[in-house]
């Protein structure tokens, strides 16, 4: 896909926002109002889903797909020489990983929240087996039973017992085009679960690991502190839980203020973009 799909709003240092699941930016409303008046807001909509593309055909996705397209949001928005800050949650955040990674002379801060990287744990392989299940389970009985046992394998509650198997109605092709979560089982949850961020690269840059505060002992709480312990990169808890982002929007933006040092460096820059 070669056109970018991304809106502006606020005035200040950019930042940009990677959401989670199939990059659909829907509730995040609220937290980009609340961070506007100190952030030039760019939301990245890789799959453009928000810009009349819900519906069209969807491949499997690639991180470095994402990463590159973030990269390019990034070179739209910002003035030459010029950095911005950025958060990416779940998906989106094993997407700030990798542009981190590879592109980090655009970056200023990356806070990744709760990416479901789950290979850098000592039992990794185990929890990515747990994501293949959760597709499976949508494509044989659709979004209520691949949600149930997605729920369970991250809190690591005991899976669906075999003899009482979970059951369902799969969505047809047309049913999923239109379904953001659907997209992300089918086409994002198995390709991004199974991605090995470069913990090397990593581990020199402006990094904080996030994870919300009721996420405490929950699979993808101890990934985001694993990741950390392991590239020597900061780690914040942030309010909230998975979903902080929507569920305490307001707190999670002061948060997130707080966390990439605004109030120490915000105000000396003038903006770098305009919505």
């Amino acid at each position: 896909m070669t056109d970018l799909y991304y809106d502006v709003r606020g005035s200040g240092p950019v930042l940009l926002i990677i959401p989670g699941g199939a990059g659909h930016p829907m509730g995040l409303g609220p937290l980009t109002e609340a961070l506007a008046d100190r952030f030039t807001v760019v939301v990245h909509d890789p799959l453009g889903l928000a810009h009349g593309r819900l519906g069209s055909p969807v491949d499997d996705q690639r991180v470095e797909d994402w990463s590159d397209s973030a990269r390019r949001v990034l070179d739209s928005v910002l003035a030459d020489g010029d950095t911005a800050y950025v958060l990416g949650t779940s998906a989106g955040a094993v997407v700030a990983l990798d542009l981190l990674a590879r592109h980090p002379e655009r970056l200023r801060h990356v806070v990744a929240h709760e990416p479901p990287c789950v290979g850098v744990l000592p039992d990794g392989h185990r929890h990515r087996a747990m994501f293949r299940k959760v597709a499976d389970t949508y494509r044989g009985a659709g979004l209520r039973a691949a949600a149930a046992r997605m729920t369970a394998g991250l809190t690591d509650q005991p899976a669906p017992a075999a003899e009482a198997p979970l059951v369902g109605q799969p969505l047809t092709r047309e049913e999923e085009l239109g379904n953001p979560m659907a997209l992300s089982l089918a086409h994002v949850l198995v390709p991004f679960t199974s991605y090995d961020p470069d913990l090397t690269a990593l581990a020199s840059a402006p990094l904080t690991l996030a994870a919300g505060s009721d996420s405490r002992g929950q699979l993808l709480y101890r990934t985001a502190e694993f990741t950390a312990r392991q590239t020597g990169a900061a780690f914040a808890e942030f309010p909230g839980g998975h979903l902080g982002v929507a569920q305490r929007p307001d707190a999670f933006a002061e948060h997130l203020v707080g966390v990439v040092g605004f109030g120490e460096h915000g105000h000396d820059r003038s903006p770098t973009a305009s919505a």
